[in-house]
């Protein structure tokens, strides 16, 4: 009998095995694709023809990268921690936006500007230094590569921390800001990527426009959005 019942054990516990990890990549896929609904959503609102107070339109035509955080949360009881997962995406060759990359930004130090509830996070990759950093997959934000809070308002002067290698701003109920981050630490989210691809890709594949982008409607929209975007900062 127990020759019998071994076999089903293993048996079982595999089939638990599978379910469970079938589960947490369905988990892992609608995630990422409400973040790439959410992050259209905010780079539409941030340059938009109503967004007075959004991204220079000098800062967008020039960034390398773009890396959104929809919803950046208090990291449990640490006094200016958060914690929050987004999606980025780099200029390839043939000036094309690459598919999305997801990833994870824990811990550092907030300014003031970051706080309170619904808080989005937008950080604009402005030179080589910072879209080698994104692209390693893991990185401190102002850890050797240098952060600063962005200039505000659609005609602003870029001018203004241009230098930095990322132009980071809050958005809190609609409203922009120009916000500091330093020691942050980001990476790839491994989960969700496999789950938007179907298999692990390094960072950098992805972000280089190695990876040709899933069939997924949300994928469409995200970039669909920066392209947009960036062709009507050109125009104007």
């Amino acid at each position: 009998m127990k020759r019998l019942l071994f076999p089903a054990a293993l048996a079982a516990l595999a089939l638990a095995g599978s379910t469970l990890g079938y589960c947490q990549s369905t988990k892992d896929k609608t995630a990422v694709d409400n973040k790439l609904t959410k992050a259209a959503q905010i780079i539409d609102e941030m340059t938009g023809p109503n967004a007075t107070a959004g991204v220079p339109r000098k800062v967008l035509e020039d960034a390398q990268c773009i890396a959104v955080i929809p919803d950046l949360l208090q990291a449990g009881f640490v006094v200016g921690a958060h914690h929050g997962k987004g999606v980025a995406t780099c200029r390839s060759a043939g000036n094309h936006w690459s598919p999305p990359a997801p990833f994870s930004l824990t811990g550092g130090s907030f300014g003031a500007q970051i706080g309170g509830e619904d808080i989005s996070l937008i950080m604009m990759v402005m030179n080589h230094d910072g879209m080698q950093a994104l692209e390693s997959g893991h990185f401190k934000v102002g850890a050797g590569v240098s952060a600063a809070a962005g200039p505000v308002g659609r005609d602003a002067n870029a001018a203004a921390g241009y230098k930095a290698a990322i132009l980071t701003y809050s958005r809190s109920k609609g409203a922009y800001v120009g916000a500091t981050v330093q020691g942050a630490e980001l990476q790839q989210d491994k989960g969700e990527t496999k789950a938007l691809y179907g298999q692990e890709i390094p960072f950098a594949n992805i972000l280089n426009g190695q990876v040709k982008a899933p069939e997924n409607a949300d994928v469409r929209d995200f970039l669909r959005t920066i392209q947009h975007a960036e062709a009507s900062a050109h125009a104007q």
